[in-house]
C-alpha cells in the first residue's frame, strides 16, 4: 500500500488532523494523518479507532503539527506521514512505534 504523503509532489505539503487540550499544566496533543480518521485499525487482539471525538481538530501541514507536538507535554499520533516526520526530527525513538495492521502508532511523554 502507497501512502498518500509518499503520493504527493515535493512541493505540495501533506496535512494531519491535530486536536489540542490543555489539561491543567498538560497540554495534550492526538494528531493522525487525515486519511486515517475513523477509521478502525485491527491486529490480533488489538482494536484500534481512530476516533473523531479525538484526532479530528484543525487540518495542518504535517511540519505545523511538528510545531505543535514539540510544545506539548502528551502526544498521540498515528500514521505514516506524522510518525515518519516524528522520527526524522528525532522526537520519538525508532524503537517507540508500535505498528497496528502495518499503520505506525507512536506516544510521547514529557515529564
Amino acid at each position: 500500500m502507497i501512502h498518500e504523503c509518499a503520493q504527493k509532489p515535493a512541493d505540495v505539503l501533506a496535512e494531519v488532523y491535530v486536536n489540542v487540550r490543555r489539561r491543567g499544566q498538560f497540554v495534550v496533543l492526538a494528531m493522525c494523518d487525515c486519511e486515517l480518521l475513523g477509521r478502525v485499525l485491527r491486529d490480533g487482539k488489538i482494536v484500534f479507532e481512530v476516533r473523531e471525538e479525538f484526532y479530528k481538530g484543525h487540518r495542518v501541514s504535517v511540519e505545523e503539527a511538528i510545531e505543535l507536538c514539540k510544545q506539548s507535554t502528551i502526544v498521540n499520533m498515528v500514521g505514516q506521514c506524522i510518525v515518519d516526520k516524528a522520527l526524522e526530527e528525532g522526537l520519538i525513538h525508532p524503537e517507540a512505534i508500535l505498528k497496528i495492521s502495518g499503520v505506525p502508532h507512536a506516544q510521547i511523554v514529557k515529564m
